[in-house]
């Protein structure tokens, strides 16, 4: 095990989830549970068949009014206003919603960090089209904070009053996992008595969903958009985009038992590589992946035997669901055939930046009821996918351990393991 100048254990005590399946923690994980897809045709732009990708996991019913004035969801990208509802289901969540709850918090004590892929795409195209339909001046003031991906980390501070490390990782998909990871190590550290640290990403753009379709990266599965996310099956064709936010509010042992907190889990590893190896591509061996796995295993200290649930990647690329298969048979040997590997991107789809977040928390969620939600749409076996990956089937078993996955073009790798809360 690994001593990162490490002083303190690091708990979890509150939790913020908003997807493509359900709008809050319970709702959402309820419908994983049940095997529900997020999935169906684009319905934020008309997406034309120039399109060869017309389908996504997109947020339903979200209402930005009910967590901020209406003069400020129109000065905040739609992945802020994510940030803000995530951030606030999680500060509910913790017991530390209301001001006066705060009250014993030391601000300059009191960090956020939220990652971000890709920022404020819907501000960037809009702002693009009135540059150039009606020149510079047009362009709004707040173009720049609406679009920077910062700015969520920024909003939530300013919200909660936190003026502690606070800042945006942007690291692709792996962007909300270096996320927690960040600030899992500044509470080891003692910089830092509580982190509220997520991700959030609001994509579904005609830029993003263009550039993607023309990298052939996504499913075209378009008639049958509630099946074409179907990770480690022989049939799969691409991945879906989705979009959403996860928060948890991380604290040090002492600062959360001090207040009387409910400590819901333990973010007890984390583990960070790079592929060095081509700017989407996963390198076939897995070796960054396996290097991640195990250094969040030594932060644990925790043996392969003692992970029960891998929420995969699993992102239903041909390459990814190979690789990643690759990997973790390379760390956890003939244990890899006892463990549950999942992925809950069947249902929910990509989220890119907020991936990470989010599945930690399905992680966190799978250790208190004992229950691996299902992957969804396995029809047909893959040789290079040979695990267990809850195909189909909600997996009841006791998790002790588990770890969350999740890689980025540019050959980012974050690895983190959740621990099931015990004195």
């Amino acid at each position: 095990m690994h001593d990162y100048g490490r002083e303190h254990r690091v708990v979890v005590t509150g939790v913020g989830l908003l997807t493509p399946v359900g709008n809050d923690l319970e709702s959402a994980w309820s419908s994983l549970l049940s095997g529900t897809s997020g999935a169906g045709p684009i319905t934020q732009f008309d997406a034309t068949e120039e399109y060869a990708t017309r389908i996504a996991h997109e947020v339903k019913g979200f209402d930005p009014t009910q967590y901020m004035e209406r003069k400020q969801v129109k000065r905040n990208d739609r992945f802020v206003q994510f940030a803000v509802a995530v951030a606030d289901e999680a500060m509910a969540s913790a017991g530390l919603g209301d001001p006066e709850a705060r009250k014993d918090l030391r601000p300059e004590r009191f960090g956020v960090i939220f990652g971000s892929g890709i920022g404020g795409m819907y501000t960037f195209e809009d702002q693009t089209r009135v540059l150039v339909t009606k020149g510079p001046k047009r362009v709004s003031p707040f173009f720049v904070p609406m679009f920077i991906p910062d700015m969520a980390s920024g909003m939530v501070s300013i919200r909660f009053g936190a003026k502690g490390p606070n800042y945006a990782t942007v690291s692709a998909c792996a962007s909300s996992g270096h996320a927690l990871g960040d600030a899992l190590r500044i509470l080891q550290r003692g910089d830092a008595d509580v982190m509220l640290a997520g991700g959030t990403e609001a994509a579904v753009t005609p830029l993003c969903i263009a550039g993607f379709c023309s990298m052939k990266a996504m499913s075209t599965r378009n008639d049958d958009p509630t099946a074409a996310s179907r990770p480690f099956d022989a049939g799969r064709d691409g991945f879906v985009i989705g979009e959403g936010a996860g928060a948890m509010v991380l604290e040090t042992l002492e600062h959360a038992q001090a207040r009387g907190a409910t400590i819901l889990a333990e973010l007890a590893g984390y583990g960070a590589s790079a592929d060095a190896y081509h700017i989407t591509a996963p390198e076939p061996s897995g070796a960054g992946a396996q290097f991640a796995m195990q250094a969040a295993l030594d932060d644990a200290g925790a043996n392969p035997e003692d992970v029960d649930y891998i929420n995969a990647h699993g992102t239903s690329t041909p390459h990814n669901d190979a690789m990643e298969t690759t990997a973790i048979k390379a760390v956890f040997g003939e244990h890899a055939h006892e463990t549950v590997v999942g992925s809950t991107k069947s249902m929910v789809g990509h989220l890119l930046g907020a991936a990470g977040a989010t599945e930690a928390i399905f992680c966190l969620l799978a250790i208190r009821d004992g229950k691996v939600p299902p992957t969804i749409n396995f029809s047909e076996a893959d040789p290079a996918c040979d695990l267990d990956y809850a195909h189909n089937r909600v997996v009841e078993r006791p998790v002790a351990l588990a770890l969350s996955n999740s890689f980025g073009f540019g050959g980012h790798n974050v690895t983190l393991a959740v621990r099931r809360w015990e004195e």
